[in-house]
């Protein structure tokens, strides 16, 4: 008889491809008549599956680097090198194109390392779409900002703990999520999050997740930090979160919720620090909405 039955392990020995994708992104600034400068792309390296696009920017938008998994996906194994850096005075939003998809794993881990360095005055937004996690993903994700003074970083990430539209939540797997950002003095801020093992059970914890399908982190560095936190506070509640100081000059904002709800926060909060902090149009950049 044919055994029809999906396996958890390969049937047969070997190496499975893996996808090792990278990419190297700087952009500086150019003369532009009287009126000042403008930010111009200075350098892009790209390794597949990887690719960046740049459509048209809106009026009043800086240029904006849209990321693209040409894989579709991600699985046990796999490791992206994400780099960016913004020279002096230079202005750029970075986002994906669409939700980035973690696929089960059969051992090894996805790894993903990003790094961000803002020289003096520069101002980015590195606002990706959410990372859906299947039941069984192994996520290993590191994330470094190095900011020189006058820099600002307004950086959002969601997690989304199993595939909600099919009613899935993640029971097994493992979420290392580790964040370091560092100024003119050293370290500014560290954080990590690390779930490994009956990921259902964590996950389901009162006085942990409680249940919430998807968790979204805010975090707005070089800005008006209790402006924005008071502006934050003041938006209608989509989710259940919370908004606060950890140091002066840094905001950190939170949701936990279903993941419709906290993609619409995490929205809503890069809508409004967007519009108050970075002096960028009230309205959301266009790969959010289409």
């Amino acid at each position: 008889m044919v055994d029809a039955m999906p396996r958890d392990t390969p049937s047969l020995p070997g190496r499975h491809q893996r996808a090792d994708g990278a990419f190297d992104l700087v952009f500086g600034t150019a003369p532009r008549g009287p009126s000042g400068q403008v930010t111009v792309l200075r350098h892009l390296y790209q390794q597949s599956p990887l690719r960046i696009l740049f459509p048209t920017p809106e009026p009043g938008e800086p240029p904006t680097a849209a990321l693209l998994n040409c894989a579709g996906g991600l699985a046990g194994g796999d490791a992206l090198r994400q780099a960016v850096r913004l020279e002096a005075g230079a202005r750029a939003t970075l986002s994906t194109a669409a939700a980035e998809k973690l696929y089960r794993s059969l051992g090894p881990g996805t790894r993903i390392d990003s790094r961000i360095v803002l020289d003096q005055g520069a101002v980015l937004e590195w606002i990706p779409q959410e990372t859906i996690l299947f039941d069984g993903a192994r996520l290993d994700r590191r994330l470094r900002a190095d900011l020189a003074p006058g820099a600002m970083l307004l950086a959002a990430e969601t997690l989304v703990f199993g595939r909600a539209a099919r009613g899935e939540r993640m029971t097994q797997g493992l979420v290392r999520d580790r964040w370091r950002l560092h100024g003119p003095q050293g370290l500014l801020w560290a954080d990590a999050l690390a779930l490994e093992g009956d990921l259902g059970a964590a996950l389901q914890a009162p006085f942990g997740f409680a249940g919430a399908e998807a968790l979204g982190t805010l975090l707005l560095a070089g800005g008006e930090a209790e402006a924005g936190r008071d502006l934050l506070r003041s938006l209608p509640e989509a989710a259940p979160g919370g908004a606060t100081i950890p140091r002066p000059g840094l905001l950190l904002a939170r949701w936990l919720g279903r993941a419709a709800d906290v993609r619409q926060a995490v929205g809503a909060a890069i809508l409004a620090l967007r519009a108050a902090q970075l002096g960028l149009p009230a309205r959301l950049p266009r790969l959010w909405t289409t």
